[in-house]
């Protein structure tokens, strides 16, 4: 990885890398953030996705997560959202399909097929990158997310409990499948079969899922995307019939918006520091 920016922040370091990917045989970007503890001994990691339209940079800068991360000693990875500039046929067309807009899945469908495999990529290679290139405590990894990160984050985790301990999401796309966002992006990337579709949707994985840890998600009452594409109550029911343990906190009066996400961002970085 070769190191492109850094900058001083609560002690700690904010960089920004550039790699070679296989899963995605592109050039990809991300940020990580070293807490000060990380000159010292190894630190357990957390993962950030974010949502549509979004980079590295929109958590990275917006959230103010670098003063809790250097509190409690967490390394912060915030991947791209997707792969970029490849110049696929209607890879910029529309903001909520293509660049920007992966939804972390194994694409299926061409032309998305050789380069939109974001599910590997952030479970199966950026874990082990990350593991290679730096001092990581006991190979310890935790996920969170915001919007269609968070149905990344929560598919992540569910998927792959043996790389991800802990899991967090603010106003996450919880039942992709069953809503316009999730449904748009799975038939382009993954092709009309539904039963392609249940293995990246957080309601279907829930019952068969060995990760054993609860998963903290916090959503704004008012959001405007919360009735038609976010339905946390779907992923509530889920949990309940699948008996797995689930904090959904309906938070009164706040929003989509990265004010909603800072506001709580602590707590959730505890949340994932108490797992580990």
């Amino acid at each position: 990885m070769k190191c492109i920016s850094e900058t001083q922040c609560f002690g700690g370091k904010q960089r920004v890398f550039r790699h070679s990917s296989r899963a995605t045989t592109s050039e990809m970007e991300l940020a990580i953030y070293f807490p000060p503890a990380s000159a010292l001994r190894p630190v357990p990691a957390v993962f950030f996705l974010s949502g549509l339209t979004c980079t590295w940079a929109n958590f990275s800068e917006k959230a103010g997560a670098q003063r809790y991360a250097a509190e409690l000693g967490l390394m912060l990875v915030m991947p791209d959202t997707s792969p970029r500039g490849l110049q696929l046929p209607g890879e910029e067309d529309e903001w909520d399909f293509g660049s920007g807009a992966s939804f972390y899945v194994n694409a299926q469908q061409m032309p998305w097929l050789d380069n939109y495999q974001m599910f590997d990529y952030v479970t199966d290679e950026l874990p082990r990158l990350i593991s290679s290139e730096f001092m990581i405590e006991g190979e310890r990894f935790g996920i969170m997310g915001h919007s269609m990160g968070g149905h990344g984050a929560l598919i992540a985790a569910l998927r792959r409990p043996d790389v991800f301990q802990s899991c967090s999401a603010f106003s996450p796309i919880s039942a992709p499948s069953q809503v316009p966002w999730g449904q748009k992006a799975f038939r382009g990337y993954l092709g009309d079969d539904p039963a392609k579709w249940r293995e990246y949707d957080a309601c279907e994985l829930v019952a068969g899922t060995a990760f054993d840890s609860q998963i903290l998600v916090d959503q704004g009452q008012s959001d405007p995307f919360l009735e038609e594409q976010l339905q946390p109550h779907r992923l509530q029911r889920a949990f309940e019939r699948a008996g797995r343990s689930l904090n959904l906190r309906l938070q009164p009066g706040y929003d989509h918006s990265y004010h909603f996400v800072a506001t709580f961002v602590g707590e959730h970085l505890s949340h994932h520091a108490k797992l580990f």
